[in-house]
Order: C-alpha cells, then structure tokens, then sequence
C-alpha cells in the first residue's frame, strides 16, 4: 500500500513528514541514480519532474511495517479542509494517565513545530480524560497529534 499526499513541493514535504513519522527518505530504484532517472525511465515527461534531482519524493518505514509515502507535485494549492488526515499517537493512548499523556503529546508538538509545522487547534478535554493537537504541515494539511 501506498499513500499518495498532493503537494506543492514534494522533496520539503518528505522531508517534514520523514520526520514526523520517523521514517527514511526512500532511495531510487535498484539501478537508478535519482528519482528523476527512473521517472524518465518510466516516461514521465521532464516539464512534470519537480525539485531537485536527487531529491526524494518517496517515504518507506524503515521497520518495513508501515505504508509507503509518496509526495505528488499537482498545479492547486490546497483550499479546504483534509477529507482524510493522519493521526500520529505518541502517548500511548488511554491506559496511560491523562498527565503524561499531555507531556508526551506537548514534546511532539514541540518537536514537529521545529521541523516546520503549526498548531491548529488544541483539543482539551480534561473532564473526558482527552488532549489532542491538531496540527498542519509545512502546506496546510491538518493531521492530530495523542
């Protein structure tokens, strides 16, 4: 399986998301010098190449368990609300108590602020023993931090 995330600038999204989920920047092909071989390879016309050459535009799981990435330049910039987003759970969910979940949550907010996302929206509720951060990468697209 694979994901396919649209995007303006599919090397500095990489970047960003192969940082938030700990995963590795995929190498080209077997037998490829760059992304931007195989592409040609396969025939993908040079005015639909984007960045750099040698720049990723592909994410895998370096555990070999999750899905792979893929970052799709498109012409159109984002205009709405995700339809689908990404929760990323670093707090060990419920059965942990509700302080330390906060503290696991608030490290990693802090950790992907610095990596160039920003908070959204933060989702508070004490009385239901629930905090979550929504957040958005570098381009606008919302994903949840718990």
């Amino acid at each position: 399986m694979q994901i396919t995330i649209d995007c303006a600038a599919p090397a500095e999204l990489a970047k960003f998301w192969a940082t938030a989920l700990h995963y590795d920047l995929a190498p080209p092909p077997s037998g490829f010098a760059s992304w931007h071989a195989w592409y040609r390879s396969v025939g993908v016309p040079e005015e639909e190449l984007a960045g750099e050459p040698d720049a990723p535009d592909r994410l895998v799981d370096p555990a070999g368990v999750g899905p792979k990435f893929w970052f799709q330049k498109v012409p159109e910039a984002k205009s709405v609300k995700n339809r689908l987003h990404l929760d990323l759970d670093v707090s060990g969910g419920r059965t942990q108590p509700l302080p330390s979940r906060r503290a696991a949550v608030e490290a990693e907010v802090a950790r992907l602020c610095v990596a160039g996302a920003s908070i959204f929206r933060v989702l508070d509720d004490a009385a239901n023993e629930y905090f979550a951060v929504v957040m958005r990468d570098p381009e606008g697209n919302e994903f949840c931090v718990s």
